[in-house]
């Protein structure tokens, strides 16, 4: 059905959840293809005992080319992109496959929709010891959702072929901070209008353990320089593609913006917000050319 590719450094804990949550609450057979960066903390002897496919790396080469290396095992039409701190929650994927159906081409980009640190805020428990299975599945049910405009990114469905075709993750990203808007920017270039995020289809988020918990202010660092990346690679900034393309992103008090989905996307209108901050863009790029950004 789906290659899921789950990139894991270090966090075997959270991994142990994800596969046992995909294993338990899936309806169909997938595959789970983990990149392992290091595994110094059992993961690689526990993948290795366990027999799932994988590919390996001594040091970490970041999430784009954990991606990447992965996607090589993918034996399936559809590629689902992983963080390694996903419980996926019961019926995940049946809605999922459903919305595939019910399309008539492989030009779309679907997401799930995170509960805890994502759009639906819901505390079931922040660490992997302190994680509440039961309090999760019991309120599932009463989380309002709604399939909405944009993409969460992670976790993110494409088919194979538009993997392929836009070349994966890029790598310039490395170790990962805009790697996921810079995916959807390749996706958008290639023709594909339709973001879709699946109310229904849920996953909870402990957060971005590797990154964000770890270590606050290099994760604050990692957004910061891929911004910058993205802005000198696209001549706008990661907020300006979702916001004015996608139709998300963050608004002024950085909080996650969310409408309903109402069909394809389309270029958007040039009005005076859009050249006001088109302005804005391209200034940050000059600034970045004059300091000799790299």
């Amino acid at each position: 059905m789906f290659s899921i590719l789950i990139p894991t450094y270090n966090n075997l804990s959270y991994l142990k959840i994800c596969i046992d949550s995909i294993k338990k609450n899936s309806k169909y057979d997938h595959q789970i293809i983990l990149h392992i960066n290091e595994g110094s903390d059992g993961t690689l002897d526990f993948v290795k005992n366990s027999g799932y496919e994988y590919t390996y790396s001594v040091n970490n080469v970041g999430m784009p080319k954990a991606l990447n290396l992965s996607s090589t095992l993918s034996k399936f039409d559809y590629i689902l992109i992983s963080h390694d701190d996903f419980y996926y929650c019961p019926g995940w994927d049946v809605e999922l496959y459903n919305e595939i159906k019910s399309m008539n081409n492989n030009k779309f980009y679907l997401s799930g929709t995170m509960v805890g640190a994502g759009q639906v805020i819901f505390d079931a428990g922040q660490t992997a010891d302190s994680f509440d299975e039961i309090k999760l599945l019991n309120n599932l049910e009463k989380i309002k959702t709604f399939n909405f405009q944009g993409t969460t990114k992670c976790p993110g469905l494409v088919h194979k072929s538009i993997w392929n075709k836009v070349g994966g993750w890029s790598e310039e990203f490395f170790p990962t901070g805009g790697d996921d808007t810079d995916f959807a920017m390749k996706l958008w270039k290639n023709d594909i209008r339709i973001f879709k995020g699946i109310g229904k289809s849920s996953a909870y988020h402990f957060g971005s353990i590797t990154t964000r918990k770890k270590n606050k202010k290099f994760f604050t660092y990692l957004g910061s320089r891929g911004n910058k990346i993205f802005l000198k690679k696209w001549g706008i900034t990661i907020n300006f593609f979702e916001k004015f393309f996608l139709k998300s992103g963050l608004d002024k008090n950085k909080q996650l913006i969310f409408t309903e989905y109402d069909g394809e996307l389309s270029f958007p209108k040039k009005n005076l917000l859009f050249i006001l901050e088109l302005i804005k863009c391209k200034i940050q790029l000059l600034y970045l050319k004059i300091t000799n950004f790299k």
